[in-house]
């Protein structure tokens, strides 16, 4: 082996530096590769309490890592020597156009998050070509989602109150809006357990621990945009006269049933969908009234403790309901992978709740963007690997559910 002296033109080949980025946020999501990232970046930049109601669920938080975990239990079956130089990522939802499979989930409280909020959603989702979807507890308004996401698709997430005029004020205000489809949530008769939230104080009124003031003074960029910006609030209730807490008592309303649901679909103009369901059987009661869509959602495990597995129940919904319902999913889902693997057992759509807030968190509109880029990309490497170049081409054969929890038989 002959040997030399290396020239300074060997060095200049391999010692490229890359530019300096001297914006910190842009230097932190250009470093995130995952949802894990944006966690972990979200975790240092958030004060304790409004990241942990974000990461939460409820009691032991079993539905949440069991959601996760059956994400992580495919077993994806790629087809080899396939044309994937192009993929087409778009789908039909609901009537309407998206350029990826996945929307934005509806989140409360969003603006103690960041103060950029929903608006900070609307504007990524819009840019990006995917529905942003507005909570009743929504600290923005719908009129300011719209003026953050005006081409956009936007949709609007609807608790029932016991006042039913007060809720259809809430609902007319998005439909003027030019929100296209409306989410009724029908999970929470009642809030469910959060014990984080808790524990660090977070309680409606707020009565703040001096463990959870300490962990947030360091957090200065947080401290900076919140008091300089408008206070948080419920963007959707002008004119609420009463403390949040008597808000919250007004909206859950445990009486809610099928009739109810009949009624509020005669008001909404668009494309109506049911947030929420839970077992085969009420998904085919849902379906029975003629909705357009139906979300398996146990609520991110923010509701019932050791609630059923979304992703477990889908193949048999969509075998049951499937034909003449659009079955959408949301819970659990950490990447574009997992996105892929829903739509393959025949899922229409996804909507990614914490996934988008841990974007947000750490780094508000370039954060969401940095969320729905590192899904979307995720999504098409999946596809290619799989051998797939339209959502289309996608089927149960492609994906095994392995099973860890096995139900004993009765």
């Amino acid at each position: 082996m002959e040997r030399r002296l290396p020239k300074p033109v060997d060095f200049a080949q391999i010692l490229k530096f890359k530019a300096p980025e001297w914006n910190p946020t842009r230097r932190r999501l250009a470093s995130a590769l995952t949802i894990a990232d944006l966690r972990a970046i979200a975790a240092r930049t958030t004060p304790r309490a409004p990241f942990d109601y974000t990461d939460g669920a409820a009691e032991g938080e079993l539905s949440l890592a069991r959601a996760r975990q059956a994400f992580q239990d495919v077993e994806f079956h790629p087809a080899i020597l396939r044309d994937v130089s192009q993929v087409d990522t778009s789908c039909t939802v609901l009537g309407g156009p998206s350029a990826f499979p996945f929307g934005i989930a509806p989140t409360g409280f969003t603006r103690i998050m960041h103060a950029g909020g929903e608006r900070a959603g609307a504007a990524a989702a819009g840019a990006a070509g995917i529905p942003f979807s507005l909570s009743t507890v929504g600290t923005t308004s719908p009129e300011g989602v719209r003026e953050a996401n005006p081409t956009g698709r936007n949709w609007f997430q609807l608790y029932m109150w016991k006042d039913r005029d007060r809720s259809m004020e809430v609902v007319e205000r998005a439909a003027k809006a030019g929100f296209d489809t409306l989410l009724v949530t029908v999970d929470v008769p009642v809030a469910g357990a959060r014990l984080r939230d808790v524990r660090n104080g977070l309680t409606i009124p707020p009565t703040l621990t001096g463990r959870t003031v300490l962990n947030a003074i360091p957090k200065a960029r947080w401290w900076v945009d919140f008091l300089t910006t408008e206070p948080v609030h419920f963007a959707s209730f002008d004119g609420w006269n009463g403390t949040v807490a008597e808000l919250l008592d007004s909206m859950f309303d445990p009486t809610v049933d099928f009739d109810d649901l009949r009624w509020i679909k005669d008001q909404w103009p668009g494309a109506f969908v049911v947030k929420g369901v839970q077992t085969l059987e009420d998904a085919k009661r849902v379906a029975d009234i003629g909705v357009d869509g139906i979300v398996l959602s146990n609520h991110g495990g923010r509701q019932l403790d050791r609630a059923p597995i979304p992703f477990h129940l889908l193949p048999e919904v969509v075998r049951e309901v499937g034909r003449d319902t659009e079955v959408h999913i949301d819970t659990g889902i950490m990447s574009g992978a997992d996105i892929v693997a829903a739509v393959a057992l025949g899922a229409r759509f996804t909507l990614v709740g914490r996934a988008y807030l841990y974007g947000l968190m750490a780094g508000g509109q370039a954060g969401v963007t940095r969320t729905i880029e590192i899904l979307s990309s995720e999504i098409v490497l999946t596809m290619k690997l799989l051998g797939v170049s339209t959502l289309d081409e996608l089927e149960p054969r492609h994906v095994t559910q392995l099973v860890r929890m096995v139900p004993i038989a009765r």
